[in-house]
């Protein structure tokens, strides 16, 4: 008996989630759920098991985490600049953050929430007595997000210096607690908790629409991957392991593999349409819908949407990105609008011009529900812009860059891989591909995406050279007209990054404070 019957939608479980169960104190590591839901009514049935499991999840209805909260980190990088002016998310791009600031102080918690929460379902569930296969889907979602919200803990704030608190079932009513010397007992921890979710969890493809959005299999083997290639850094040992787990979710059984029907001018672009959210491409994505979700495409679209419907401004692409694509590269148009671009907006045909760009330029991956009457696919309130479209976080190009890049940092050829690719973007073959080769690949695939480009070039040592260099982008004369002519100007000065302290980021203070542990140097 499948297990994903007793389920209800994902998407519609999230809506009806109490949230009095989960709510919070201020503190990081005080998060005992509260409210009328107690240990001595709940965890009795199958559906206080699946109601937990269900609030691991919420997140995805947070602005400050994958709606643009953790893009303020993304932002960092030489692809785009702030949309508008805000102090805030300045001192983020300049490195010059305390951790306090209200774009970014949130996250670092909300990650220890989804990791309070788990560890309650790994300390309730396995003394429940209800049937196997529903305690075995409910623990293999809590392993699998433990291990997801560690690997976002790990990747920001933890490096050879100290890594970030290990929190289990174990010690998780404590208060105050140690750093790890180094972020490499993090990922340890993070392995640990993947592969015992990839041995509790299903292939996607025994799941019913109604549990798609949830972990599976091939989810904890990526993220087994993206943890990997972080660690890395530390051990050259783990690209063979970086390439092992890649290898996993091509070979699963689910079937893995690019939307490529041999039309590259609208199968790149097609990967970001609402009838794809569960294609053969995602493995793990935000969960949206017009109601609750990423409000993510409505931050990157046009600030007050023209008057048709509210977007926010933020997140422009820069001059950089734009020349980066190679002659030929179908990513460029189907990534960046740029002024006189024909699209259609709300059912119309139109060409793109923009009074809010800095750069002349605006992200166009997440538009497919822009294009339909507003009622269709966004949310009624412009204010919370959700729509049908959900936003990836891990892709299957991803997993065939990820392997590419491990091949090639061990001697091996990672041509097979980077050029299925460039295959799906209408370029080329190349042979011998090098790390300049891959890095471009990276760069033009993932842009505007939760993969991080900023990431990238930390782990990478590139980000000192890069950011040292100005952001340019295009100041047009008549700012309402698409035909309009335009200048080259510098939108952002070069900025001071020093490796040997930003390449971490600042923990909020009061989350330092809470729970006793000691500021990333530097910061």
């Amino acid at each position: 008996m499948k297990v994903i019957k007793r389920y209800r939608n994902i998407t519609l479980a999230l809506l009806g989630l109490s949230m009095a169960m989960l709510s919070c104190s201020k503190d990081f590591t005080d998060l005992t759920p509260k409210g009328t839901i107690t240990n001595e009514n709940f965890w009795k049935t199958e559906t206080d098991a699946v109601f937990a499991a269900n609030g691991l999840y919420t997140h995805f209805n947070d602005d400050n985490m994958f709606g643009r909260g953790l893009f303020w980190f993304i932002n960092a990088s030489d692809d785009m600049v702030t949309g508008r002016t805000d102090a805030g998310s300045a001192a983020v791009r300049n490195f010059t953050a305390t951790g306090g600031e209200s774009r970014i102080n949130s996250m670092y918690k909300k990650f220890y929430q989804i990791i309070q929460r788990a560890n309650t379902i790994l300390l309730k569930v396995p003394n429940m007595a209800i049937k196997d296969e529903i305690k075995n889907s409910v623990l293999g979602q809590a392993y699998f997000m433990r291990g997801y919200a560690y690997f976002y803990l790990a990747q920001y704030y933890g490096d050879q210096r100290a890594g970030v608190p290990i929190v289990t079932e174990v010690n998780m009513n404590e208060t105050k607690f140690t750093r790890p010397s180094h972020v490499k007992e993090n990922f340890v921890q993070i392995e640990a908790d993947l592969l015992r979710a990839a041995e509790l969890l299903p292939l996607v493809t025994s799941y019913g629409n109604e549990d798609l959005g949830r972990a599976h299999k091939d989810a904890a083997y990526a993220y087994l991957a993206k943890a990997n290639l972080q660690w890395a850094r530390y051990e050259d040992s783990k690209w063979a392991e970086v390439a092992k787990y890649c290898d996993m979710v091509t070979n699963s059984g689910s079937g893995r593999k690019l939307i490529n029907t041999g039309k590259p001018d609208v199968d790149f672009a097609s990967v970001f349409y609402i009838e794809n959210n569960y294609s053969s491409e995602y493995i793990f994505s935000v969960v949206s819908n017009k109601i609750q979700g990423s409000i993510l495409p409505g931050v990157l679209f046009e600030n007050t949407g023209y008057g048709l419907y509210n977007g926010w401004g933020y997140f422009h692409p820069t001059l950089e990105l734009y020349n980066s694509f190679e002659t030929g590269d179908n990513r460029k148009k189907a990534t960046i609008l740029e002024f006189n671009d024909t699209y259609t907006l709300f059912g119309n045909v139109t060409q793109y011009y923009s009074s809010n760009s800095q750069t002349g330029f605006q992200f166009k991956k997440y538009m497919q529900p822009f294009r339909f009457p507003k009622d269709q696919h966004l949310n009624p309130s412009g204010d919370y812009p959700t729509s049908d479209l959900n936003v990836p976080l891990v892709r299957y190009a991803d997993i065939l860059l990820m392997k590419a890049e491990a091949q090639i940092k061990q001697g091996k050829s990672g041509d097979v891989e980077i050029n299925l690719v460039r295959k799906r973007a209408g370029l080329p073959d190349l042979t011998g591909a090098t790390m300049v080769d891959l890095k471009r690949e990276r760069r033009s695939e993932f842009a505007a995406e939760y993969t991080d480009r900023h990431s990238d070039l930390v782990r990478w040592g590139d980000a000192q050279t890069a950011y040292a260099k100005p952001a340019t982008g295009r100041q047009h004369a008549v700012k309402n007209d698409p035909t309009s002519t335009y200048t080259i100007v510098q939108v952002w000065p070069g900025r001071t990054f020093n490796p040997a302290i930003h390449h971490v980021w600042p923990i909020p203070p009061p989350d330092v404070s809470n729970s006793g542990i000691s500021q990333n140097e530097g910061w």
